[in-house]
């Protein structure tokens, strides 16, 4: 196995999470908040595939499926077309709705287009520098495992509420 395989394989994990947390939940269920602080499953969902989309099109130098295939007007959002949910608040949190296949269509379009990417790298290609923003300089490697281990905390966050409404 190389990195790009290893790095394939992780994200592929993320992708069977974001499914099983979504998978025959209704648009009201997906919106659903535990607390008024808190983040829905759909809010999640549409977080952590805005930020795969954003930080692989940047990597890759390429536009955001967001805008470039049609995902932010099928979603409909009251947001700027570069929102990714980055210090988004309550209200904000509340605007996200979507269906299941709304939510699903949209990642699998990033998760398709992260493994396009990946699978085409050398391990000589993770050294380079994508941020220089950091100290030290974000590389290529160390945001592609970021974007795993953000995706994997909140499709984890999404699983414990998908867990929550299935027991009301």
């Amino acid at each position: 196995m190389n990195s790009a395989d290893l790095l394939a394989d992780a994200f592929e994990r993320v992708r069977e999470e974001v499914q099983a947390a979504v998978d025959g939940l209704s648009e009201d269920e997906l919106a659903v908040r535990l607390d008024s602080g808190a983040n829905s499953i759909a809010w999640l969902v549409w977080h952590l595939t805005r930020v795969q989309d954003d930080h692989i099109a940047d990597a890759a130098g390429t536009e955001q499926l967001w805008t470039s295939e049609g995902w932010a007007e099928r979603f409909g959002l009251p947001f700027p077309p570069d929102a990714t949910g980055y210090g988004h608040r309550s209200k904000d949190v509340a605007a996200v709705r979507a269906d299941a296949d709304l939510l699903a269509g949209y990642y699998d379009a990033v998760h398709e287009n992260t493994l396009a990417f990946v699978r085409g790298l050398r391990d000589s290609d993770l050294d380079r520098i994508v941020d220089e923003r950091w100290t030290p300089a974000v590389t290529l490697g160390v945001r592609l495992v970021s974007v795993i281990g953000d995706d994997l905390e909140h499709a984890g966050q999404a699983a414990f509420i998908r867990g929550a409404i299935r027991r009301r």
